[in-house]
């Protein structure tokens, strides 16, 4: 019966009301790992980065990451959550085989902050506030690597166990049930994903690449008759990695329950996968409930307490808030929606920022990193911020230009000597004398070659097409190799067919 073919979304949410409810994940960067002296580092080779407190074995005592506890606490400043005097850890019992203990240290009944909320602005700038139940900390699980075609559990011959991340410090943010979503559903679990990615990345406290796990969702979704007030099963969609796949998953799952409900099924309360290719869920397992991980105080790790001047010396060092700054920075640097919703995006809004700060115009700025570092960076299979062009490497390249020194394609081409190691911009100008010709008797000769080959151009100009002066600096630009400065080639044509613009 969970089988059936999903319902198209508008018809489900004619006879339904969406509930949705979202478990974000968050690894912290700090440097060592939560209850251990591990390094706390992504991509190294597997199993290097553990030890002894980590795999669990006998004798061994956990110690509280400081640096963790300031980040948790940062956090639930930062979603608006009251933080407790007094939180304890608690032992999650389970077995998987990347968990070394057979049990997950984490907080249950008594989380460092609870009682928040979050507002997250849609596409069309519409406020939804999301009611935050609780942020917890906790330890990451290790990464099974299932050997098979398809990479998952289901068919694959064997699996590999990396304990890496066993450890890794995590702050789970649970958020209350989510109603009166309706047809924005899957756009509000878009936009609070990326809230909370974009929170934690100001305040510094994660690398927030979802692409390396940092930020990981649970999405709940369940189902009710419209009019009525009992919320229906839930299905859990584990391990969502990026905030697209958050939006479709939502979506489907959606229109899978309203499909098994409207066929007479029931809905089985599960935890399911999310299949990129085809855009839907599997079945993974039964979901348990809290009493069945049999949760009990902590008894290797004393309770914490914290002080109101402990607060209060955190709540200071809270940047400002993501959204505002946006809306700010939007307004000062007069871009259109869709250009400053692009540079959001791309993730360029640090690099545009700064490249403004250190005196270049927001145009300048936009223009150099949308276009041509972006470019670039596709072309090299990287991130446009992994090419490491400094914002003052921008500032000084567009300054050549300005200068009238190069144009804007031998500037094309500094940018990509320089990311070869070759240099400032203004050192490779220089050696490789890339300085636009702006001396008039090389560009008249060249003008007057131009004009001599192409004589039909020359009497479209004299007919007064002076657009057609264009078909006379690419030959001027070739006969330069690209180094002519092609406002005077313009002028010097003019004043060989005495014409006056």
């Amino acid at each position: 019966m969970n089988d059936v073919a999903p319902l198209g979304f508008d018809e489900a949410l004619e006879k339904y009301e969406p509930v949705l409810g979202f478990e974000v994940h968050v690894e912290l960067n700090t440097k060592s790992k939560m209850f251990s002296s591990a390094p706390n580092a992504f991509g190294d080779e597997a199993n290097t980065n553990v030890n002894e407190v980590d795999l669990g074995l006998p004798g061994t005592l956990p110690v509280v990451n400081g640096k963790a506890v300031e980040s948790a606490i940062r956090l639930g400043l930062a979603l608006n959550c009251s933080i407790a005097e007094y939180c304890r850890f608690a032992r999650k019992q389970y077995f998987y085989p990347d968990l070394p203990k057979n049990w997950q240290t984490s907080q249950y009944d008594e989380p460092i902050a609870f009682d928040g909320w979050l507002d997250v602005e849609l596409d069309d700038g519409e406020i939804f506030r999301v009611e935050i139940e609780r942020a917890h900390m906790e330890e990451d699980a290790g990464k099974l690597t299932h050997a098979g075609a398809s990479g998952r559990i289901q068919g694959a011959d064997y699996s590999l166990v990396d304990y890496n991340r066993t450890g890794v410090p995590l702050i789970e943010i649970v958020t209350k049930p989510i109603t009166g979503a309706a047809g924005r559903a899957p756009e509000i679990a878009r936009a609070y994903v990326a809230a909370v990615r974009d929170l934690v990345k100001a305040l510094d406290i994660s690398d927030a690449k979802m692409e390396h796990g940092n930020v990981r969702c649970d999405a709940n979704v369940s189902l009710m008759p419209r009019g009525a007030e009992t919320f229906g099963t839930r299905s859990e969609t584990k391990n969502v990695n990026s905030m697209r796949a958050v939006e479709h998953a939502v979506n489907y799952e959606i229109r899978r329950h309203a499909a098994v409900l409207e066929a007479g099924g029931s809905i089985v309360q599960e935890t399911r996968h999310w299949q990129e290719t085809s855009r839907t869920t599997s079945s993974g397992r039964p979901k348990s409930d809290a009493d069945d991980y049999r949760y009990f105080p902590e008894p290797d790790l004393v309770p914490m307490v914290t002080t109101p001047e402990w607060i209060d010396q955190l709540k200071g060092t809270l940047p400002e808030p993501p959204a505002e700054r946006r809306r700010r920075l939007r307004a000062a640097w007069d871009y259109a929606d869709k250009e400053f919703r692009d540079v959001v995006a791309a993730d360029l809004l640090d690099e545009i920022e700064e490249t403004v700060a250190q005196g270049a115009s927001p145009a300048v700025a936009r223009k150099w990193w949308m276009g041509e570092i972006s470019r670039l960076a596709n072309a090299r299979g990287a991130e446009p911020v992994e090419l490491g062009v400094q914002p003052a490497t921008i500032v000084e390249l567009n300054q050549l230009i300005e200068d009238g020194r190069i144009n804007d394609k031998i500037a094309r081409q500094v940018l990509e000597h320089h990311l070869d190691g070759q240099g400032s911009p203004a050192e490779i100008v220089s050696d490789r004398g890339l300085e636009v010709v702006s001396d008039d008797g090389a560009l008249t000769a060249a003008v007057e070659k131009a004009m001599e080959e192409n004589p039909d151009v020359v009497e479209k100009v004299q007919g007064g097409k002076l657009k057609a002066i264009g078909a006379l600096i690419g030959p001027v630009m070739k006969e330069t190799k690209g180094q002519a400065d092609a406002g005077r080639v313009r002028e010097i044509v003019l004043e060989k067919l005495g014409i006056e613009d």
